[in-house]
């Protein structure tokens, strides 16, 4: 019974860590931004957690870029 109460912790603590590196995960497969800007993205998630990612989805990118990917 003690093996089975273990795997279920285990499974748990998982599962709680899966969800907390979405947000991460999620601004690193996006386009929205890059370089320090993503950087610092990930950084406010880390410290803010997931206040930082709506923001993110709200707000990013900070700045416009045009089709070549240069800033304006």
């Amino acid at each position: 019974m003690d093996l089975i109460g273990s795997l279920i912790g285990l499974v748990i603590v998982l599962f709680c860590a899966l969800i907390w590196l979405l947000p991460i995960i999620f601004i690193l497969a996006s386009d929205r931004t890059s370089g320090k800007e993503k950087f610092a993205w990930i950084l406010a998630v880390i410290f803010i957690t997931w206040f930082a990612w709506i923001f993110y989805m709200l707000l990013a990118p900070l700045s416009s870029r045009d089709s070549y990917g240069y800033r304006r």
